[in-house]
């Protein structure tokens, strides 16, 4: 079974980079200074932000969906990284040591299955979700701040 992994698209966040603090705080986004690494996850990238970058704090709504699911939470996007991440088959190196929520849901944004793993346990849940036929994409979460990572599709 291929499975895609992907970040954020990154034309929905253009718009705060180089922006002043005012602006920010008009649309609900704080800047801060990438002070350790690791610790600051970029969603767009799905790579650490580096010691010495800046990260955008900001409110995403990660499940859209016109359903009891619908779900938004912070989440750090690295301000200038416009390359989204993906991966085909494989985890990204910022999963592997993180405490994960897997969420499995059908065609019409329902939650079917879920469970929590470390990350190096992920591909192996990731599998056995799409082993269900009924299961469409799978939101992954960082299970301790409960903040969305990204997401896992079917990949012909």
């Amino acid at each position: 079974m291929k499975y895609r992994i992907s970040g954020l698209r990154a034309e929905q966040f253009t718009h705060l980079f180089g922006q002043s603090d005012s602006y920010l705080t008009r649309h609900g986004a704080v800047r801060q200074p990438v002070m350790s690494y690791p610790g600051y996850p970029d969603r767009i990238s799905l790579r650490e932000i580096p010691a010495g970058e800046t990260a955008l704090l900001i409110n995403h709504i990660y499940q859209p969906a016109d359903t009891p699911y619908h779900g938004s939470h912070a989440i750090y996007i690295w301000e200038g990284c416009t390359e989204q991440g993906i991966y085909i088959n494989e985890l990204p190196e910022v999963m592997k040591a993180r405490i994960l929520s897997l969420r499995a849901y059908d065609e019409k944004h329902f939650l079917i299955m879920a469970d929590i793993c470390e990350g190096q346990s992920a591909k192996t849940l990731i599998e056995t979700f799409f082993a269900d036929p009924q299961i469409s994409y799978i939101q992954i979460h960082n299970a301790k701040q409960g903040c969305y990572a990204c997401l896992a599709e079917r990949f012909a």
